[in-house]
């Protein structure tokens, strides 16, 4: 494996308080071989910022006229993506890129095809706060483990790692938040090597920002089960 082999997919939308941070964080690692940026149609500024941005360091940028959700700015990603390894990054500042040099160690070491960063595994710093979003985070990945015979901690979470083969024959079908338990489901269907290790998060609220709510927790309660039996 090559010292630069990673594509770092980055959806957007309205981040511009964020996004200079969050870009300069990425490029700074060692092991980037791209950062592809897909802005979602951002109305607050963030799209003017990435234009300046990608004037002046290597960045792949590429815009959607209309939103279309997080999986719709993951299918864009993943077809232009290049690396060995591929991970998504979000824009909010919630998860640390360096640790992504952890994440990769289990795939360079020839024993996993999949890592997921858990939120909940302990041992790194997480921010106290949002009681149910925890509940609703536990019982999500409770239905995963019951569904696919697994132990996951933290099927939601936006940091999974994983080999361009891993990906290969998979088709992403959700549009937003939804495209996470899909994608989950999808993996664990491949029978791929999925391995877990603790990760830093630090949550915001929804008066930072934070956008996924209740709702999108029942539309992930559908798509395990759906993608459970089809795909």
């Amino acid at each position: 494996m090559e010292k630069e082999f990673l594509s770092v997919i980055m959806p957007v939308y309205n981040e511009k308080d964020t996004i200079v941070n969050i870009i300069s964080q990425v490029l700074n690692l060692e092991i980037l071989k791209e950062l592809i940026v897909v802005d979602d149609g951002s109305t607050d500024g963030t799209r003017d910022l990435l234009k300046d941005i990608a004037s002046k360091v290597k960045v792949k940028l590429f815009f959607h006229d209309k939103n279309q959700g997080k999986g719709g700015c993951i299918r864009t990603g993943l077809s232009k993506a290049q690396g060995e390894v591929i991970c998504f990054q979000d824009a909010d500042l919630e998860y640390d890129p360096l640790e992504l040099n952890e994440l990769v160690g289990p795939i360079k070491k020839g024993v996993a095809d999949v890592v997921y960063g858990s939120r909940l595994w302990g041992g790194k710093p997480q921010r106290v706060h949002m009681f149910l979003h925890l509940v609703g985070n536990r019982f999500l990945t409770l239905v995963t483990n019951i569904l696919f015979n697994t132990t996951l901690t933290d099927m939601e979470t936006c940091y999974k790692v994983f080999t361009k083969n891993a990906i290969e024959g998979i088709t992403i079908r959700s549009n937003d938040f939804t495209m996470e338990p899909e994608l989950t489901a999808k993996f664990l269907k491949k029978k791929l090597r999925i391995y877990e290790m603790p990760i830093s998060y630090y949550g915001r609220t929804y008066e930072e920002g934070k956008k996924i709510t209740w709702r999108h927790g029942v539309t992930a309660l559908i798509a395990l089960v759906r993608y459970r039996f089809s795909d």
